[in-house]
């Protein structure tokens, strides 16, 4: 199961990586438009929908490689029964808004493709399809929260160490 769920976040975060590159695709391919005068109607409108799938899509990477920001004041003062109550509580919490933020996120591309809801511009993309991206990566951050909470619970959760700190200024 470990091995099947370190793949599903890995996969992610590679479509993750793949929206960026086909970003940065996007970008350049406007950048050339204007320089060499011609015009791709939606270029700008994709490239927002990429840049929020990359984002979505890491989600569930970056919070398993400890990566997440987290205000590590309080629970660093605590020891013992207190800091590993206040960890059970916060991941609890998360979870929990984690499937709350999945749910609603696969019902909203669920509904735009109900109701064949299309962007305003003038490329008239269907909404669910960059929403699948959106409601994807929340659904597998609900996962990775769940997973968390579940080997803090067993305690047999490992706090990666997030290499900013390494980088101080």
């Amino acid at each position: 199961m470990r091995r099947l769920l370190d793949q599903l976040y890995d996969s992610t975060a590679f479509l993750a990586a793949v929206c960026m590159v086909a970003l940065l695709g996007a970008v350049l391919l406007s950048i050339a438009g204007r320089q060499l005068n011609f015009h791709i109607s939606g270029i700008d409108a994709y490239a927002g929908y990429l840049m929020a799938g990359a984002g979505f899509l890491a989600l569930a990477h970056t919070l398993k490689r400890g990566e997440h920001i987290r205000v590590t004041l309080v629970i660093s003062s605590l020891r013992g029964p207190w800091r590993r109550a206040l960890e059970l509580f916060a991941l609890a919490l998360g979870t929990l808004l984690a499937l709350l933020f999945a749910w609603y996120s696969i019902r909203l591309a669920w509904q735009s493709h109900e109701f064949n809801d299309i962007s305003t511009g003038n490329d008239a993309t269907p909404l669910w399809l960059p929403q699948l991206c959106m409601a994807l990566g929340a659904a597998v951050m609900a996962i990775a929260c769940l997973d968390e909470l579940v080997l803090e619970m067993r305690g047999r959760r490992v706090q990666p160490q997030p290499g900013e700190a390494l980088r101080n200024e």
